[in-house]
């Protein structure tokens, strides 16, 4: 019902937001309850015309950002405002993000606002820089700003329009402050809810004025309250794994313990035995158990004897697949950077005085372990479609995936996205496989609504990886200090290839993910050299939070760390020589820097570290402070961070978004990886894959640098430079670089 509302409005060339209740995500059917299934409420969006995005904003569109029928906003009799939200909010506040814009435009007050998620639609959803509806690369603020800046207000203009006529006044006399509407020479005013019903029967405007950054009263102020705020802390908010439908079953996987494995036979008899127990079926994707509650699904699996054929498995452990690594690190790979000639002046700068430093650097696969697991609820429609109930962050990609498996159209494939408890990247994958999973099971099981259920074990022993990578780099400063050459050569597998991302990015037998942050590193290298080697292995891998920049910023900055002290000056000073060019760079590292107290004397045992790097087209800095005690331990005192996002919408937001990532680029430095032996994976919970503990937290400092350029993002870019800069405090200490993570193989911690 929700979609062919949706639909009709798009034709109609309406835009829609959706919500209804007050907290804090209302049911669909509540909804529709709520406003008379679309009537005596302003349904707004349209055919806004959609400016080009800025190509320093978007420079990886796929597809073209035009002009299509959106729909974003519904402003209800009862005064509400409900913003619909077409990315996945998995704990990142973009639902507060998306709210703030249209409100803002519409002139709303924050307490008559509501946020609620769209349904999956590629034709009206899509994502601008990926082509379909979904969520990632910190794209859902720079995708949506101008788009529900225009909705929110068109909006205003109708209500403005609406009052205008009632009273008999130019339009130009009304204006609209907090979620009224006034006429301030006859002191008669509106809520938004007393005009919506009219205000529904006008025409979209097709032009509209948007505010100046000077004028908003929203967008940039600190202590606005998270939408999610109380559901999330009494309770009341609903998760994937919360979904109860009538006559529910659950299910669970038996996998291959070994990546690429398959069932060669299964003895199922004791499981069928296990109280609870419903079913159990064979798929291609394993063995799975079907039961009327978790515990009785997980029982049932533990009691499954099952032969697998490793025939065609991963089989290795960690350390072979190094040495394979390492191997491959001898021989020229794919080009992904070739200027000058790196090789020839290397020889130049040792024969000159100058110095040539070379370095190996490992980097662990890591599962991305959210503290909710994976889980999604299928249930059959009579129509040969299915309704799902999922934390969906790649909406698009499941529609299509799911029609596959269920032999129906994508329009079919209904979702209805939740609340998520975390993501880091697992539930944006290229092949929907959680979701395929659990429509294959429904598929088999047609009787019920089939909850697929992953364990923590499930999860971390289960990939999606941030692929293992092997890099070496060569580099080169010149007897005056200057950095005069940069040879690196990259080792992993891609998790591009195969995909339908393939075509797009993967060019030449280089995958742009794994070379990001390298290839086109800010710093002005004359000779530069980058190529990559991308092993294949039935290991599942799949992009982590900030990508691939988790490791080619650890590379470069600890790299130029020790390039700085063979040239003799402060690490800060010969960063800031050559971001000449680069002033948004230069300025979170300056800020970062002045916060921290860069040159201030520190105690013996102390140090102080610097990383700084773009992603995502955001510009963050990090300065930490460390103590090494006399045994060789390491602990995080203090990270400043300085971020340049330009706009910022929710600055609360952007700085828990710089705590987080502070504590999640440290916790998997210190400790987290994954390793394999024999093929098996070693770890399987979270006493084996070592989560950032409370007392390793550093307190963190948070400085934004004021900005009225486009916004960008804040959830990954604040991962990628605070490693470095811990590695770099622990080298101004030891002398010593630190150059295979985590670092606890190194045992400072």
């Amino acid at each position: 019902m929700l979609h062919h509302l949706i639909r009709q409005a798009a034709r109609s060339g309406f835009a829609l937001d959706i919500a209804a209740k007050p907290l804090p995500t209302p049911s669909r059917r509540s909804f529709l309850k709520a406003v008379g299934a679309g009537g005596g409420a302003l349904v707004i969006g349209a055919h806004l015309p959609m400016p080009a995005l800025a190509a320093e904003a978007a420079p990886k569109i796929i597809g073209p950002a035009d002009p299509r029928p959106q729909l974003f906003i519904i402003i209800a009799p009862d005064n509400t405002v409900t913003v619909l939200a077409k990315h996945l909010d998995k704990g990142q506040g973009i639902v507060t993000g998306l709210a703030t814009i249209v409100a803002e435009e519409l002139d709303a007050d924050w307490a008559q606002v509501r946020g609620a998620f769209a349904p999956a639609d590629n034709k009206l959803y899509a994502n601008h820089f990926f082509g379909v509806q979904g969520t990632g690369g910190s794209t859902a603020v720079a995708n949506s700003w101008d788009e529900l800046r225009m909705a929110g207000a068109a909006a205003r203009a109708m209500l403005v329009a609406t009052a205008a006529a009632r009273w008999n006044v130019p339009a130009g006399e009304v204006t609209v402050a907090k979620g009224v509407v006034r006429h301030a020479a006859s002191g008669r005013s509106f809520t938004f809810g007393d005009l919506a019903t009219d205000a529904a029967k006008l025409p979209v405007p097709q032009q509209v004025k948007l505010k100046e950054a000077k004028d908003y009263v929203l967008i940039g102020k600190p202590d606005l309250h998270r939408l999610d705020h109380i559901s999330k802390t009494n309770g009341t908010a609903i998760f994937a794994m919360d979904i109860r439908r009538p006559g529910q079953v659950t299910a669970v996987l038996a996998r291959s313990p070994r990546f690429g494995g398959t069932v060669k036979s299964v003895d199922d008899a004791a499981a069928r035995k296990v109280p609870g127990v419903i079913e159990v079926l064979t798929l291609p994707v394993g063995v799975a158990v079907i039961a009327k509650n978790t515990w009785a699904a997980t029982q049932g699996r533990e009691a499954l004897k099952i032969t697998w054929d490793d025939a065609k498995a991963e089989t290795r452990g960690t350390d072979a697949m190094l040495a394979d690594y390492r191997k491959l690190a001898d021989q020229p790979g794919a080009v992904a950077a070739n200027k000058g000639d790196a090789d020839k002046t290397f020889t130049t700068v040792a024969a000159n005085g100058g110095h040539v430093i070379d370095g190996e650097f490992v980097f662990p696969y890591l599962a991305h372990a959210p503290m909710e697991p994976l889980n999604a609820v299928v249930a059959l429609n009579p129509d040969g479609g299915c309704t799902i109930w999922a934390g969906s962050q790649f909406q698009g990609v499941e529609q299509m995936v799911v029609a596959g498996v269920l032999g129906c159209k994508p329009e079919q494939v209904k979702i209805e996205t939740q609340w998520a408890g975390g993501s880091f990247g697992r539930r944006a994958t290229p092949n929907g496989d959680y979701i395929a999973e659990a429509a294959m099971i429904a598929k088999a099981y047609p009787k019920a609504p089939v909850h697929l259920v992953w364990t923590r074990e499930d999860d971390i022993k289960g990939g999606r990886y941030r692929p293992l990578f092997l890099h070496r780099i060569k580099a080169a400063v010149d007897a005056k200090g200057n950095l005069v050459a940069w040879k690196q050569r990259i080792v992993g597998q891609s998790f591009m290839a195969g995909t339908p991302f393939e075509a797009v990015m993967v060019k030449n037998g280089v995958d742009e993910t794994s070379v990001e942050g390298a290839s086109d590193m800010a710093y002005p290298v004359p000779n530069l050299a980058v190529d990559l080697h991308s092993p294949t292995s039935p290991v599942t891998t799949l992009w982590w939070r900030s990508v691939g920049h988790t490791h080619t910023a650890y590379a470069k900055e600890v790299m130029i760390d020790r390039l700085a002290k063979a040239a003799g000056k402060d690490p800060v000073a010969f960063r800031m020589e050559m971001l000449k060019d680069h002033p948004r760079l230069a300025g979170v590292l300056k800020l970062a820097a002045d916060k921290a107290g860069w040159g201030q004397p520190l105690a013996k045992g102390k140090g102080r570290g610097v990383a700084v790097h773009e992603s995502f087209n955001t510009y963050v800095a990090h300065v930490a402070d460390v103590t090494v005690d006399a045994k060789g331990q390491v602990k995080v005192d203090r990270v400043v961070v300085a971020i340049d996002c330009g706009e910022v919408v929710n600055p609360d937001i952007v700085k828990a978004q710089m705590e987080g990532g502070a504590g999640w680029g440290i916790g998997h430095a210190l400790r987290g990886e994954i390793t394999m032996t024999d093929g098996l994976v070693d770890q399987g919970n979270f006493d084996s894959f070592l989560p950032l503990r409370m007392s390793d937290m550093p307190a963190v400092e948070v400085h934004i640098v004021p900005s009225h350029e486009r916004p960008t993002g804040a959830g990954e870019p604040g991962v990628p430079t605070v490693a470095p800069a811990v590695a770099n405090a622990v080298f101004s200490v030891t002398g010593q670089p630190l150059q295979t993570l985590p670092f606890s193989r190194d045992g400072i911690v």
